[in-house]
């Protein structure tokens, strides 16, 4: 998602990364049929629950990270670990 994009002038050498698996439809969501019920203990279900990634999505995942994580210092890999927050007055523009 572009809102939490930073720009930063890192550069990573990402020629050894294979991308051809990730696409548009990797990210997207399974479209759950909605049941309109009227009943107030069908409504808040248990089933409902988070369907999470599945394991297809999980091994693609480890084949685009592991050759990339190797090209990257513990310095980066810390950085990218890191939690990012911008405060008051901080702008994304000014920041090195």
């Amino acid at each position: 998602n572009q809102r939490y994009c930073i720009a930063t002038s890192t550069k990573v050498e990402v020629k050894d990364v294979d991308v051809t698996s990730v696409t548009d439809a990797f990210f997207a969501r399974d479209a759950k049929k909605k049941v309109k019920s009227k009943d107030a203990e069908a409504m808040f279900a248990k089933d409902a629950g988070n369907a999470g990634r599945s394991d297809e999505q999980k091994t693609s995942q480890k084949k685009v990270d592991e050759p990339l994580l190797k090209n990257l210092s513990a310095e980066q890999k810390a950085y990218l670990k890191a939690r990012f927050s911008l405060t008051a007055r901080m702008f994304p523009h000014e920041l090195k």
